[in-house]
């Protein structure tokens, strides 16, 4: 019989279609197009450097020069922005609706100078450092008073909105707090305030304690498929330590958010066949990195199914995999594992010396 499972932060309710259960072969889904090392064609790639506004951050070797070759992680203003960082917000009323210019921040992270090396295919220390590149250009941003909230997301392949190939993350910058957060804020903070306690800092007890939804941990983190899933696969990756900010992370975090990350991508990878994913981390807005009642993480939603009529009209999803098979799935994957990126030093962007 289907079940219907409560989310513990925002209140929505999903519908768990066990009968209907789909393991990861049921998936419709073909092997991406191989792709060359590198694509003269592609702005991301070495040698392609001008095709990019200017580099705001660059993890560089020794002695190469900006917005040149020699850098393993670069950071460049996205060329089409959704939002612009110039102009001040002007907000005013048009009648009964409210509207502001459009100011903000829009850039991209390049995660590898490889076009045919996607997350999942990096090792842990490449990844750390571009979780590191995600921290510094975060509080650099963080900065600037017209700005309330920073998203850091990624989107890999054309399904999950990805325009690009070559392996890339991206930020975006809002004035206002978006509502998809505001909505979990507001959980959190509902939560907290009739139980005196964190509900994600509940959730990783609960979660570690049970085992069925848990795919892998380390001393710092855990990845899991939450209890009320909105898609097959969704995972999610939890620090031990509450902290509201991700900018917050400490070093040896950083080591182990990075281990976690790398597995948990390889495992999704190897399971579901390079699978489309959107993933995003959710951290508290600018102005509230010691709240307590918020804890941050990242979120993954692997893109196998499509929301239709119901979902819509409702927004009660309905998951064809509930996340405790999600998880023995992702735990019984077998791994490959990834080639490391050689790396002689670093230079920072301007931003950060």
């Amino acid at each position: 019989m289907p079940e219907l499972r409560r989310d513990p932060i925002t209140g929505e309710w999903v519908i768990i279609a066990g009968e209907r259960a789909k393991r990861p072969k049921d998936f419709a889904s073909h092997l991406p197009a191989d792709e060359p090392e590198h694509d003269s064609t592609c702005p991301f790639c070495p040698g392609n450097e001008g095709m990019t506004p200017p580099e705001v951050l660059a993890f560089r070797h020794p002695g190469s020069e900006r917005d040149s070759t020699g850098w393993w992680v670069r950071v460049v203003p996205n060329k089409y922005p959704a939002l612009a960082v110039e102009g001040d917000l002007n907000k005013a009323g048009l009648g009964m609706y409210d509207w502001m210019n459009g100011v903000g921040a829009h850039e991209v992270i390049i995660e590898s100078p490889d076009h045919d090396r996607q997350l999942a295919h990096l090792d842990a220390r490449q990844i750390e450092d571009v979780l590191w590149a995600y921290r510094a250009r975060y509080l650099d941003l963080k900065k600037d008073p017209r700005l309330k909230y920073i998203l850091i997301f990624r989107n890999h392949g054309r399904v999950a909105g990805a325009s690009l190939t070559h392996p890339h993350s991206q930020l975006v910058a809002t004035p206002m707090v978006p509502g998809e957060v505001a909505a979990e804020l507001a959980g959190a903070k509902r939560y907290e305030g009739y139980r005196d306690r964190c509900v994600y800092c509940d959730i990783l007890r609960q979660e570690t304690n049970e085992g069925s939804r848990l795919v892998g941990e380390n001393g710092s983190f855990i990845a899991f498929e939450p209890y009320a899933s909105k898609f097959p696969f969704e995972t999610w990756l939890l620090p031990k330590r509450h902290c509201a900010s991700f900018a917050a992370i400490a070093a040896e975090e950083q080591s182990d958010f990075a281990e976690v990350l790398a597995d948990t991508l390889r495992r999704v990878d190897a399971c579901l066949l390079d699978p489309p994913y959107n993933y995003m981390i959710h951290t508290a807005p600018c102005d509230s990195d010691d709240r307590q009642d918020f804890h941050w993480h990242l979120e993954i939603f692997p893109r196998l199914t499509i929301a239709a009529g119901f979902e819509m009209g409702t927004g009660i999803y309905i998951n064809v995999t509930p996340p405790e098979m999600a998880a023995e799935c992702l735990r019984e994957a077998s791994l490959g594992a990834a080639a490391p990126v050689e790396q002689e030093g670093v230079t920072l962007g301007d931003s950060d010396r």
